[in-house]
């Protein structure tokens, strides 16, 4: 099989969809790997690395594109969309619930699509979007601390606080793997951390494993209203796999909080968890609401690519090795977790919650199987 992998053209997406480890285990199967030139830079990876690995360096977007199986990291750019070719398999973060235009390009275009956030195990766990969540989560307290500086229009206050001074306080809105990061890394910069969350058995798995550092809350509009009034971070970190973020933290209750008060939205790239959200990009990552600074970047992870890019082709490569090997519907019959990522295929959509946001019909995965 030919795959290729565009460089991404996202603002300050340094991320790139494969390393020459996972080309060379691409070219030994047999199949013809074609790279775009430069698209490995950012995250430290030179075309020549990628030619030892046995890829074929190309100089254009299109002649990446030109491949029965394009691997990517983020969803399609308009930019890209007339590149997009009807026999090829797209496998990418696509996130269509937030994106209804990129939604409407793959079904018109005929498009297959696997979205690598939708592929799902029967336990409900994400084994293509955990890494990327667990990366973004550990990032979120980070830009979180550097948006409470004075000299970037926060409220001035260090999260790890000082002898005899109160630490920062900390609302993690969801205890999944983003959640649970993020909320590691705030304690661990010294800061009071509350989780809050509906899963009793999480919360209780949480406060087990963190041996009561970091408190947890059942999750209910009245408990976040009352504790983002004095928190100092809060970070959004719900996630309902395939569908549009519910809004838990709403424009009144930011209206109530500290001034030079942060909200960073990792789930923002599924619509935002703050009903304030709006995307933004590391060239311009925040903005004022009231007196509070949101962080809404969608690509959090490209920020760190070196890291980033690594860890996602950790979890990818097997699965790309077996659309590689076997086709669309012979690596779905193998692994039914990379069929409940399908969402797009022959201009109908696969998705029940991608549906269900743009009232959309649907059909059922097992339908193409028989």
């Amino acid at each position: 099989m030919r795959v290729g992998i565009p460089a991404e053209v996202k603002d300050n997406e340094h991320r790139v969809a494969i390393t020459p480890a996972g080309v060379h285990a691409l070219a030994e199967g047999g199949h013809e790997v074609r790279i775009q030139g430069g698209a490995g830079i950012g995250s430290g990876i030179t075309d020549d690395e990628y030619a030892e690995a046995g890829a074929g360096i190309v100089d254009d977007a299109a002649s990446a594109w030109d491949a029965e199986l394009v691997l990517k990291v983020k969803e399609p750019d308009p930019t890209e969309y007339d590149l997009m070719q009807r026999a090829s398999t797209l496998f990418t973060y696509l996130h269509l619930a937030a994106h209804r235009d990129v939604t409407e390009e793959l079904l018109a275009r005929g498009i297959t699509a696997i979205a690598y956030e939708t592929v799902e195990f029967d336990d409900g766990s994400l084994p293509l979007l955990a890494p990327m969540s667990e990366i973004a989560g550990r990032l979120a307290p980070q830009v979180g601390a550097n948006a409470l500086l004075k000299s970037e229009g926060g409220a001035g206050v260090l999260l790890g606080g000082a002898a005899g001074v109160i630490t920062g306080e900390v609302a993690v809105l969801g205890g999944g793997v983003a959640g649970l990061s993020a909320a590691l890394v705030a304690r661990g910069m010294g800061a009071n951390v509350t989780i809050f969350d509906i899963d009793l058995a999480r919360m209780r798995y949480i406060e087990e494993v963190t041996l009561g550092a970091i408190r947890t809350e059942y999750s209910t509009k009245f408990g976040i209203m009352k504790f983002t009034e004095h928190a100092d971070l809060v970070i959004g970190a719900v996630l309902i796999p395939g569908a549009k973020t519910p809004t838990l933290v709403t424009n009144e209750m930011v209206a109530r909080m500290k001034p030079g008060s942060v909200l960073v939205d990792i789930a923002v790239d599924q619509g935002g968890c703050f009903e304030d959200s709006r995307p933004t990009t590391h060239a311009d990552p925040t903005f004022r609401v009231h007196g509070s600074t949101f962080y809404c970047v969608t690509n959090m992870p490209g920020s760190v690519p070196v890291t980033s890019t690594r860890a996602l082709t950790n979890a990818t490569l097997p699965y790309c090795t077996l659309l590689a090997d076997h086709g669309l519907e012979g690596a779905m019959r193998r692994r039914p977790e990379l069929a409940r990522g399908l969402s797009t295929h022959g201009g109908e959509l696969y998705s029940a919650p991608v549906g269900a946001a743009f009232g959309i019909g649907s059909r059922d995965v097992a339908d193409l199987l028989g």
